[in-house]
């Protein structure tokens, strides 16, 4: 068969910015970091004080201030983190360096301590204000949190503002046709602690690419873990310490399995079993953190929590390689539930 110039200098990548949208045309390739005060980027966007949702501090600073950062010297995956949790400047580094995208949307995370304190805790409470505060759409009693001011909303507006601010980074192409909202497929949801419970609470209302759950999820005493999920559970991934208090607890175990995780793969230690980790969603490690749990909770990303070698680098780079990038249809062999981890836990 004999090919056209033209599809030979497709084949060869000449014209790769023509047959691939999200291609960079960058003149000078470089990673971008970028900073927006959600109040500036939406005028409805408001504060709700009642639950630590401020738009200014108490000393007058802006608290709303969101990040994205994208590398256009690095060839892009078509995925967009999104993470639910305080900036993390190295975990940014390296989701960039992965290929992906990546933003901080300034949304409701300060709830946990304020609300749905009543012993014992209504089985969907905490579930439902989760829902609430990411969808912006009437799920709780609890709180009163207006779609401007959920996380959608906030990530729509930041990515539609991304666009024209640095288009070099090619935001455009997670906005949907319309430009009326987020391209939810191509999107991976992640946090750590609260925030991974969050993620995982929305992805069983909106189908995402992916969840990275970093310790957790966790909400003990609720049962959303195990409706219905709009987001197949062989996307889902898990990583914590074993000396982390929602692991000794059973907190994680319990999520894990009652999300279904175990169907693709047993439990397996990244500091034991090399990469990639028998394809599985279910991941620990149990590197010595001193019996410090609250280290424990937190070395499960990138920080001086971390865990590191001799020469003084991170141990776990291949593991949040994988957990960010692995391909979702490989899968580990499914085993059953663990009778030794409590799932009916009570006040």
């Amino acid at each position: 068969m004999r090919l056209s110039f033209i599809t030979l200098l497709a084949l060869s990548g000449v014209y790769a910015n023509a047959a691939d949208p999200l291609a960079f045309d960058d003149p000078k390739p470089q990673r971008y970091e970028l900073t927006a005060r959600a109040s500036e980027l939406d005028s409805r966007v408001k504060a709700h004080p009642g639950i630590g949702f401020l738009i200014d501090d108490a000393k007058g600073k802006p608290a709303d201030i969101q990040q994205a950062t994208v590398d256009t010297s690095v060839k892009p995956r078509g995925k967009m983190v999104i993470w639910l949790m305080g900036y993390n400047t190295g975990l940014f580094e390296r989701l960039n360096s992965y290929g992906l995208h990546a933003i901080r949307p300034h949304y409701a995370n300060r709830w946990f301590s304020l609300v749905c304190k009543e012993k014992p805790i209504g089985p969907e409470c905490r579930g439902n204000v989760r829902l609430e505060a990411a969808t912006g759409e009437d799920f709780s009693d609890d709180v009163d949190i207006p779609k401007p001011d959920g996380m959608m909303e906030r990530s729509h507006q930041m990515v539609k503002w991304l666009a024209k601010e640095n288009p070099e980074g090619k935001w455009d192409y997670f906005l949907t046709a319309d430009g009326k909202g987020l391209r939810w497929e191509d999107i991976i949801v992640s946090g750590a602690s609260h925030g991974s419970t969050t993620a995982a609470r929305f992805a069983k209302h909106v189908k995402v690419s992916r969840v990275v759950a970093l310790c957790g999820p966790r909400d003990n005493y609720q049962t959303w873990q195990s409706l219905p999920s709009k987001t197949p559970a062989n996307r889902i991934f898990g990583f914590s310490h074993v000396l982390d208090g929602g692991w000794t607890a059973d907190h994680y175990c319990r999520s894990w399995e009652m999300m279904g995780l175990h169907q693709y793969g047993r439990i397996v230690n990244v500091d034991k079993t090399p990469f990639p980790y028998e394809n599985t969603r279910r991941l620990i490690t149990d590197f010595d953190v001193d019996g410090n749990t609250n280290r424990a909770h937190s070395s499960v990303q990138p920080g001086g929590s971390a865990g590191k070698d001799a020469d003084g680098n991170f141990i776990h780079e291949d593991v949040w390689r994988y957990l960010y990038t692995h391909p979702v249809d490989e899968i580990g062999e499914g085993v059953p539930a663990d009778d030794d981890c409590l799932k009916d836990q009570k006040q």
